[in-house]
């Protein structure tokens, strides 16, 4: 196993540091209103089925849930035996980690632009504009959700706008008790895409990485991003699969 793969797994996937976690008989489960899923597992071709029928029943009646699936989780079939038991996958992405030490942290933006801290409720309104925009949709909660985590210390987020448009948001959630924090966001609305802004997006969040004392990032990357953040820095170490289950 890659040396940054073992360390995120060991730190991030075995020992989270969310609330509404239940450790369970070879899975960790996490049932927060924001996400509802399996994180980790340790299955094996005798016990997998069992321990999946198990978490359906676990699950049931609490609405749609996740189990987020690794590259490297094993039996090797597991993507099918989720699939013969009702469960279907969406897009496949990159798990992508890099050495703060070894990402720029700032980076020149377009004349015009300018970068703004989310602290309250209109700077989560830019950032939600801005996710509609990019990513076509958006999470209704995100706002409240977002907001509760930046006031907590465990988040913080940030917005590019040209003028008052807000067109490009990512956040940062910092792991407490490990070495690692991760990338979430990223959205760059269509019209100001490939002029550096989610490069200045993302180095504003390493930054604020390295003044936390966190060593590296994380991050599960479309095929869009990718290109972008290798280049930064960043290092593909497997692929992860949402699995949904009604």
């Amino acid at each position: 196993m890659h040396e940054l793969l073992a360390l995120f797994d060991e730190q991030v996937r075995r020992r989270p540091s969310w609330d509404s976690i239940e450790h369970a008989d070879r899975v960790i489960r996490l049932l927060h209103p924001a996400w509802r899923g399996i994180l980790w597992s340790d299955l094996d071709g005798a016990t997998a089925d069992a321990v999946i029928e198990r978490e359906i029943e676990r699950f049931e009646g609490l609405g749609e849930w996740e189990w987020k699936h690794y590259s490297y989780d094993l039996p090797a079939d597991l993507p099918d035996r989720l699939r013969a038991a009702g469960f279907e996958p969406e897009e496949t992405e990159t798990l992508l980690v890099a050495r703060v030490a070894d990402l720029p942290s700032a980076s020149p933006l377009p004349d015009g632009v300018a970068l703004r801290e989310v602290l309250d409720e209109v700077g989560a309104a830019g950032m939600s504009r801005a996710h509609l925009e990019g990513f076509g949709d958006v999470n209704e909660a995100l706002e409240r959700e977002v907001l509760e985590e930046i006031r907590s210390g465990r988040t913080r987020a940030v917005v590019a706008y040209a003028g008052e448009r807000p067109i490009s948001a990512g956040r940062i959630e910092f792991y407490p008790d490990t070495d690692f924090a991760a990338l979430f966001g990223g959205a760059t609305v269509p019209d100001w895409r490939r002029r550096g802004i989610f490069r200045a997006i993302v180095a504003q969040r390493t930054a604020w990485a390295e003044e936390a004392g966190y060593r590296y990032l994380q991050t599960d990357a479309s095929d869009d991003s990718r290109p972008i953040l290798e280049r930064l820095g960043f290092v593909a170490v497997g692929t992860t699969t949402p699995f949904k289950h009604a």
